[in-house]
């Protein structure tokens, strides 16, 4: 179990979520981290720890080990199916090292190296590795092509590191690269000036009811009932077992009754927003999900109001202008929400200004800024990785109920 912890996607050819890797604060250099048992039972009882399966869901997780981990303490309880083991700078390995490497081999765990200089294919450590990790900021193009066909042609995996426009993920996939690292998908792919299609207009309705103090029934019902569809998702949400583990809902009359106006008018917000945009990867809108939850708990924990759930909208809304393609600006424009959401999404509150830096630092490990807004907040900051753990746990629940209905890539994914 995991409490100190960040997590950064690695996507597919499709802008699929392959795996995630996983750094650790309380490791050397995020390495996975050995801790004396009375400080991880302490850790456990006070600061919602994750397990792998809580922080990367069903997908893979890349962990960096130091080399002496690996040689005297590598953790065998670990799942050979679902951990990638990953090593850093490994340009003048041991023997010991080697040797260890060839037993976790056996053991079923693929091994990435993260070598930003590409490493030659006549390297004693080349036979054991099936991935190479490769900063692309640190390394030339034209050095890229020349090396890469090797490890291709030895069935070796390339990621891509420090991927961070979409015009880094085009070169990148026609340089051959198999998986990408960035955060090039949260961005605005090409900024246009256009209006919400009519058939998203249910959509920009109930966000803007979602928003509003006043709450009416009759009003959300009668949007809904002009989309089936959106009827049945809404059930589906209201009843995912992250949120309601007590009451099968069957019409939102029901779920008001047994869940509350507030969180009926988040599911609402999460709703739409899931169905704005058909075209952009499933990670976009799960990186909203955490962080509307995220927002939501430090809403909670700086005693602010949350009728309407101000800070949860904020979170939830914070990429719209990646979803649609749209500078902020434009965006709201078009959207009927309150003052006070439009001004924290056009970044005029410090208040929510901080949610947002703090939650950047979660998403890149920035350890001390997450210190330093701990100080601006005046929560301590290891609370604060508890309650982003609780965000991470509860979008990948609202995640799981959603990836049912967001489109499969064509290509085969790398299986690895």
């Amino acid at each position: 179990m995991f409490a100190f912890i960040a997590r950064q996607p690695i996507l597919d050819r499709e802008k699929d979520v392959f795996a995630y890797e996983l750094i650790f604060r309380d490791g050397k250099g995020g390495a996975y981290p050995e801790l004396a048992p009375e400080k991880a039972k302490f850790i456990a009882q006070h600061f919602h720890p994750l397990g792998l399966d809580d922080i990367s869901g069903d997908k893979k997780s890349f962990i960096h080990f130091n080399p002496e981990t690996l040689i005297s303490r590598f953790p065998t309880s670990l799942n050979p199916e679902s951990v990638i083991v990953q090593l850093n700078d490994p340009m003048t390995p041991s023997e010991g090292l080697l040797n260890a490497c060839s037993h976790i081999k056996t053991l079923g765990f693929k091994i990435a190296i993260d070598d930003p200089l590409m490493m030659s294919v006549k390297h004693e450590i080349f036979p054991l590795i099936d991935i190479v990790k490769v900063d692309v900021t640190k390394t030339k193009y034209d050095l890229i092509e020349r090396t890469i066909p090797p490890f291709l042609e030895a069935n070796i995996s390339v990621v891509a590191e420090q991927v961070n426009t979409h015009e880094d993920f085009d070169s990148c996939r026609s340089l051959g690269f198999d998986l990408f690292q960035g955060y090039f998908f949260s961005q605005p792919e090409a900024r246009i000036q256009r209006h919400l299609p009519a058939s998203k207009m249910n959509l920009v309705d109930l966000m803007g009811e979602s928003s509003q103090h006043d709450f009416s029934i009759g009003r959300i019902n009668q949007i809904i009932e002009r989309d089936a569809a959106l009827s049945f998702l809404l059930l589906k949400f209201i009843n995912n077992p992250t949120v309601n583990k007590r009451y099968k809902i069957t019409s939102l009359k029901h779920a008001l009754t047994y869940m509350g106006e507030v969180e009926i008018k988040k599911f609402i917000a999460l709703l739409s927003l899931a169905n704005l945009s058909d075209d952009k990867p499933l990670e976009l809108i799960h990186m909203s999900l955490v962080r509307a939850k995220f927002f939501d708990l430090l809403s909670q924990q700086r005693g602010m109001h949350t009728d309407p759930p101000v800070g949860f909208l904020i979170g939830l809304f914070s990429l719209l202008d990646a979803l649609l393609d749209q500078d902020m600006p434009d965006v709201l424009k078009q959207l009927p929400l309150t003052d006070e959401v439009n001004d924290a999404l056009l970044g005029k509150s410090n208040e929510f200004n901080s949610y947002l830096a703090l939650t950047r630092a979660f998403e890149g490990a920035l350890w001390m800024n997450i210190i330093q807004q701990s100080k601006v907040l005046n929560i301590d900051q290891k609370q604060l990785h508890a309650l982003y753990n609780q965000a991470i746990q509860w979008g990948n629940g609202v995640r799981a109920t959603i990836s049912a209905y967001f489109p499969k890539p064509i290509m085969k994914k790398p299986t690895l």
